[in-house]
């Protein structure tokens, strides 16, 4: 083999090497670009796919003594959609805020900006976000900042003097805080069932 055969050789041994190489660079790109996009896209298509309205339930929150009439409370339940595996997870906090005896508005504690935990403030009664400034008048509705829209609520009602909430999938711009009546599950005591304070029906 000549010098100039042997060079070539050389040559196209180093290409087909470097060739080799780039395609197993550029799968490891691939696979961990589809690693860090898979959530992503999770996250942006799991409501089209998940019957949300399904993965909520009636809540104990207490006895309404628990939470004086003018006052905003901080609360906190166990999430149905949840198991005990998930420990301190499954602990959901919420605002409770009291209008009057047999009135009430409440409260998920995400900011509908980007869902960090809000704060309340009695003295300036508002609501604040500590992650970019939200910022909620004390009925939940936007009063600065770059939140797109008032806090997402609860659906409620009282029953045997005790509080229910209808929680469970975390809202957010696709997800509506509130569940459509209609998609709404009576709450169940004792074999009788509730809507909005009222039996509706035996079970």
């Amino acid at each position: 083999m000549t010098d100039s055969e042997h060079a070539n050789s050389e040559e196209t041994s180093t290409s087909s090497r470097r060739g080799f190489m780039f395609k197993i660079g550029a799968g490891l790109v691939g696979i961990g670009g589809l690693l860090i996009a898979a959530p992503v896209l999770g996250y942006i298509f799991a409501p089209a796919f998940t019957n949300w309205e399904k993965r909520r339930a009636w809540i104990d929150l207490g006895e309404i003594k628990q939470f004086p009439v003018g006052e905003t409370v901080l609360a906190v339940y166990k999430n149905p959609i949840f198991g005990p595996t998930v420990g301190e997870a499954n602990e959901i906090p919420c605002w409770v805020r009291r209008t009057s005896d047999s009135t009430f508005q409440i409260f998920y504690i995400n900011c509908a900006h980007l869902g960090c935990p809000v704060h309340w403030f009695a003295e300036s009664k508002l609501f604040m976000c500590p992650c970019h400034g939200g910022v909620y008048y004390e009925d939940g509705s936007r009063a600065s900042g770059p939140p797109p829209r008032g806090l997402y609520e609860y659906d409620w009602q009282v029953v045997r003097s005790k509080l229910y909430v209808y929680g469970g999938e975390i809202p957010n711009l696709q997800i509506p805080g509130k569940t459509p009546k209609d998609d709404i599950t009576p709450l169940t005591v004792d074999g009788v069932g509730y809507l909005d304070g009222k039996a509706v029906k035996s079970t």
